[in-house]
């Protein structure tokens, strides 16, 4: 699969449009020269299962890396047998990754038809803060606008993950607290966010 590469400023529109499936772009970073978002290969998955890991137990949803849902997160290489898995790369290390995934999809939670979903947004807690959270997201914003069909980005969020709503709604993102929903068998209130294209 060939991926071209377009360049944009963080939190402006692309110069270019970019087509379905060429997600490969450079950003410029304020506290790296450049991120790289490109598809995740079999190389990157340990590396994406520790930032994972690193992220969420920093942040204090997990206690353990032995929760069955941490065990989930980690196991990079089923997720991208299925899933679209890309990374952020800052100074030619894997520093953020995330999965993107349409409806009927096996990791899809929460999308309709005309939506694209993702899931598992992680960085690497010792480069947060520095924006590859946000050209994450961009890319898949500006990958959802140049599929046909898609209207929407949508993901779920838990209630005690505050900092990555924040982000959610600098970008546009709104609530959407008529489709949250509960974790299967707990009361665990996921939160649901959306942006209309």
């Amino acid at each position: 699969m060939a991926f071209a590469r377009t360049r944009h400023r963080l939190g402006r529109r692309p110069l270019a449009v970019t087509p379905r499936r060429n997600l490969e772009r450079i950003v410029p970073m304020t506290s790296s020269p450049h991120v790289l978002i490109r598809p995740a290969s079999a190389a990157d998955f340990d590396d994406v299962a520790r930032l994972t890991r690193d992220a969420y137990l920093a942040a204090g949803y997990f206690e353990s890396a032995e929760h069955p849902y941490m065990q989930h997160l980690q196991d990079v290489a089923s997720r991208a047998a299925v899933a679209d898995v890309w990374v952020a790369e800052a100074d030619g290390a894997v520093a953020g990754s995330v999965t993107v995934v349409t409806a009927g999809n096996p990791y899809a939670d929460i999308a309709r038809g005309d939506e694209v979903e993702f899931r598992m947004l992680a960085v690497d807690p010792a480069v947060q803060r520095g924006g590859i959270g946000r050209a994450l997201v961009d890319a898949v914003v500006d990958h959802a606008r140049s599929t046909e069909g898609i209207c929407a980005v949508s993901l779920t969020s838990g209630t005690d993950m505050v900092r990555a709503h924040r982000l959610y709604e600098t970008l546009g993102f709104d609530r959407v607290p008529e489709r949250d929903w509960l974790v299967p068998g707990t009361d665990i209130r996921l939160l649901v966010f959306r942006l209309a294209l």
